[in-house]
């Protein structure tokens, strides 16, 4: 019940104070180019990566990456860009 008001109470100041969601929500912000590039900013660290598959630590869960000839291009505390064929990109609540 405490989660629930409190997602509440950060959608409204997210409409109030007219702030991006992503910044006060705490979500991972995905800007993909085409199927060619992915950045993910937000997120908790990587935890997997292969050529195939990359798997990432969200604050709710996990992103998982799929696709073939993944390359890291860049990788900050908080954000990375990928280079290669993005095939699907899914959200794991655990």
């Amino acid at each position: 019940m405490a989660r629930k008001w409190g997602q509440q109470l950060k959608q409204l100041i997210v409409k109030k104070a007219d702030l991006p969601e992503d910044v006060i929500m705490d979500l991972p912000r995905i800007t993909m180019i085409g199927q060619l590039h992915i950045y993910i900013e937000n997120h908790r660290g990587l935890l997997a990566f292969t050529d195939r598959e990359v798997r990432l630590m969200l604050k709710h869960g996990q992103l998982l990456i799929k696709g073939s000839a993944f390359v890291i291009k860049t990788i900050l505390p908080e954000e990375i860009m990928l280079e290669g064929q993005v095939e699907q990109v899914l959200f794991i609540n655990e």
